[in-house]
């Protein structure tokens, strides 16, 4: 959800802001610029988060490793 503000309180910001320096000044539109620009969305398929696992072991020797794996306190 974006913020939305009056005039007047741009107004105040635009106040304290314009005693800024210059490079202060371009900082600060360079940030705004690149927060308005649309970016493009990357979208994702669920097919692609998926899939079978895949090892040359088999269950029991994964399993097995597991277990060995675990530590005791």
């Amino acid at each position: 959800m974006a913020l939305s503000l009056t005039a007047k309180t741009i107004d105040k910001y635009f106040g304290f802001l314009s005693r800024l320096d210059n490079r202060s000044k371009k900082n600060l539109i360079i940030k705004l610029t690149e927060s308005i620009e649309e970016k493009e969305k990357k979208t994702v398929s669920l097919k692609d988060l998926s899939g079978a696992w895949e090892d040359s072991r088999d269950s029991d020797e994964i399993i097995a490793e597991i277990r060995k794996s675990r530590v005791e306190e």
